[in-house]
């Protein structure tokens, strides 16, 4: 027996959208992840001390990734926020910041919560999820949270269906697998990873003399068809366990980290088969340093 929390239409205004030192789109699995840890521990400081989120799901409803393309213009650019100006009254310099709207849905697997307690549980979700932000954004509204016991197929078709119409992510490390397995372990994950997502820009001339260009990924009869993206799912520790200068917790080891990247790919809940499709937990490779947001745990991690 599963037992969900579920939080429906989270609407989050400025979310973070740079998932990766490399990619720009839906926020990362542990922004996500994080913030339902911070979820735990305010309830868990309340009544609710022997409360776990133990997994997690995203339900992506839309999004509104804060980009522009003008007219003749090859990519697009961040739209930044205004900054106020300076004494001099000139624009201060600043970082770039990807930034999206959107609206999902939470899933959220708990234990540790009685059935007696469960209209207190909710009361004190409500008023904790108002003090939070999810994935760097402001929580602007959601639906009145609820929750759902799982026991079968039956009540998985129960849990998706409440999902719709949305997407959710589904972790495809098991395509660059396959990709460095059929190149006989010749190319590294890196390049497994951009031979699925590499978009090839070809230009054509008509019969007027004008020039149309196309853009489409490179066309392989092994590649599985389907919203594929690359995600962040970690991170790899790069450094000894240690201290640094002026860190924030002086009493929590250091580790230098760099992040971890895959491929997922965005279905629709209802495609969904088994609970291990839709959840995602954390996990402490202590082997190879990963720290891994997965929904699977025995295949060896390759990502970038």
């Amino acid at each position: 027996m599963n037992r969900f929390l579920i939080i429906p239409h989270v609407k989050i205004h400025n979310a973070n959208a740079l998932s990766s030192p490399y990619t720009i789109g839906f926020p990362a699995m542990t922004a996500w992840l994080g913030g339902a840890h911070a979820l735990q521990r305010k309830l868990c400081a309340g009544q609710f001390n022997g409360l776990a989120f133990t997994r997690a799901a995203v339900a992506c409803h839309s999004i509104d990734l804060q980009t522009y393309k003008g007219r003749g213009d090859y990519v697009h650019s961040i739209v930044g926020t205004g900054n106020p100006l300076d004494k001099n009254g000139e624009r201060p310099s600043f970082i770039e910041e990807a930034r999206c709207h959107l609206s999902v849905s939470l899933v959220l697997e708990y234990e540790g919560v009685d059935q007696d307690d469960a209209d207190a549980f909710l009361a004190a979700v409500e008023t904790q999820l108002s003090t939070l932000k999810l994935a760097g954004g402001d929580i602007l509204e959601f639906k009145k949270p609820e929750l759902l016991k799982v026991n079968g197929a039956d009540d998985l078709a129960k849990l998706t269906r409440k999902l719709m119409p949305s997407h959710v992510l589904k972790e495809r490390r098991d395509l660059m697998i396959e990709a460095m397995q059929n190149q006989g372990g010749d190319i590294d994950a890196v390049t497994a990873l951009l031979d699925y997502l590499t978009v090839r820009h070809r230009s054509e001339s008509g019969e007027d003399g004008q020039t149309e260009w196309t853009a489409k990924r490179k066309k392989n009869e092994r590649k599985k068809t389907g919203w594929i993206v690359p995600i962040a799912t970690g991170f790899h520790g790069i450094s000894a366990l240690g201290s640094a200068e002026n860190q924030r917790d002086p009493d929590t080891p250091h580790r230098f980290a760099e992040s971890l990247v895959t491929l997922g790919e965005f279905v629709m809940p209802y495609r969904i088969k088994r609970l291990d499709e839709l959840l995602w937990h954390s996990h402490y490779d202590a082997e190879n340093h990963f720290y891994l947001i997965q929904q699977h745990s025995k295949e060896k991690y390759h990502g970038k």
